[in-house]
């Protein structure tokens, strides 16, 4: 059987170990020659398989595909881009086929959320509707840790990592100057729909040092009247506190506090403006001095303080993936699997990826204090496991080491392809 080239993506939002799981799928492509050819990434995700703009892969060295590891960012540039249906834009899917004719691929490796997951299933139903033989796996990474099936995202533990640590630090940074100055620190944190991040800054306060934190969830109706009393009493009895808010929260009647106004590719609302609404709040109800900050890409692009654990599944799950494929897979993500939390172990699952795409895994109510602001002791007992352990990339002179690749672009054998 002839060797077939594999197709390798990066889809939406990325984060500090998405390139983790680039390294993952490559080197494990490496190890078997025998049964894959050439890797070619998607320069900016699946636009750069319809605008054939490859990118060889081989031409990089171990040593900067292994870097990959532990550099932030999308190295092959990522892309926000929904396929619509065959039915719509069959084009589109034609196009792909081409694509895939001319440069012999037969492998397709898809890594984001769940508009990723979408897409993914769609090039893997190219087998069955348009006779084109690919074999698609979804590898999962989202910071909003939204994905069904799936234990916990990749991405995800090294955002809450973040979140908890800043939180913390910025909380006593806040009780040294209370006494004449600032009370209240409001933190504004990415999770449109689910909670999970701004559930681990409830992470910041714990046995040994126990802090004032308020967590305002997207999965809890914001009462205005509520709030500032919890943070009035919480100023009252410890002189200062912290505010957690998730971009996605929302007014009773379902509007965003931080809508703009504006859509992005996907059609989702553009999110952001959450903290300085709060904040305003806590100066006009509460009359109290107030600092406020939005972790906006500083929290999914940190990979100097990337979780051990996190790192260790983004890698995992690429190799899952390749592994799946030479397997005959098809149309399914590498899911992660808790097997206990104490001592915490994991393991590598399989889902469909009908059961994934377009799909969002809300915060159990379980994890979410009876008041609506803080986590419960279930709660914290899942997020732990996921933000411990350091990954520290290498430094030079004080900066981290991260690589650039060269990117040297596949030479295209077809007519140029306008996106619709």
């Amino acid at each position: 059987m002839a060797k077939k080239n594999a197709f390798y993506a990066q889809s939406g939002g990325v984060t500090a170990v998405i390139n983790a799981s680039a390294c993952g799928v490559i080197e494990t492509c490496r190890k078997h020659r025998d049964r894959i050819g050439k890797v070619y990434a998607g320069r900016n995700g699946i636009i750069g398989a319809l605008t054939e703009d490859l990118i060889d892969t081989s031409k990089e060295s171990a040593r900067a595909i292994a870097a990959l590891r532990h550099t932030p960012g999308g190295a092959f540039g990522s892309c926000r881009y929904k396929l619509k249906s065959l039915e719509e834009n069959r084009a589109e899917y034609e196009r792909l086929i081409e694509v895939f004719e001319a440069h012999n691929i037969g492998y397709f490796f898809y890594n984001g959320g769940g508009d990723s997951a979408d897409t993914c299933l769609k090039v893997s139903q190219l087998s069955e509707k348009m006779g084109y033989p690919i074999q698609a796996i979804h590898v999962p990474k989202t910071v909003d840790n939204d994905l069904p099936i799936t234990d916990n995202c990749p991405g995800f533990g090294s955002v809450a990592k973040y979140i908890a640590v800043s939180t913390r630090e910025a909380t006593l940074d806040v009780a040294s100057m209370a006494k004449t100055s600032t009370k209240v620190f409001v933190l504004e944190v990415m999770g449109r729909h689910a909670g999970w991040i701004a559930a681990a800054g409830g992470l910041a306060s714990d046995e040994d040092m126990e802090l004032p934190i308020v967590i305002l969830f997207p999965e809890v109706r914001f009462d205005q009247d509520r709030f500032l009393a919890k943070v009035d009493d919480m100023v009252r009895r410890h002189g200062y506190c912290s505010v957690v808010v998730s971009e996605g929260l929302r007014w009773p009647d379902g509007r965003f506090v931080s809508d703009q106004g504006t859509r992005d590719a996907f059609g989702h609302a553009q999110l952001g403006g959450a903290a300085p609404v709060i904040a305003g709040m806590i100066k006009e109800g509460l009359g109290l001095k107030y600092h406020w900050a939005v972790a906006d890409y500083l929290q999914r692009a940190a990979r100097h303080i990337a979780s051990k654990t996190d790192v260790e599944q983004a890698y995992a799950v690429g190799k899952a993936a390749v592994e799946m494929a030479l397997a005959g897979k098809n149309s399914v993500m590498p899911a992660i699997v808790r097997k206990s939390s104490r001592p915490y172990r994991w393991t590598i699952g399989e889902a469909p990826l009908k059961k994934v795409a377009n799909r969002e895994k809300m915060m159990p109510k379980s994890f979410i204090t009876r008041d609506g602001f803080g986590i419960t002791a279930k709660c914290r007992e899942y997020l732990e496991p996921l933000i411990r352990g350091e990954d520290y990339p290498p430094y030079r002179n004080g900066m981290p080491r991260y690589v650039r690749l060269k990117n040297v672009a596949v030479p295209k054998r077809l007519p140029a392809f306008e996106l619709r």
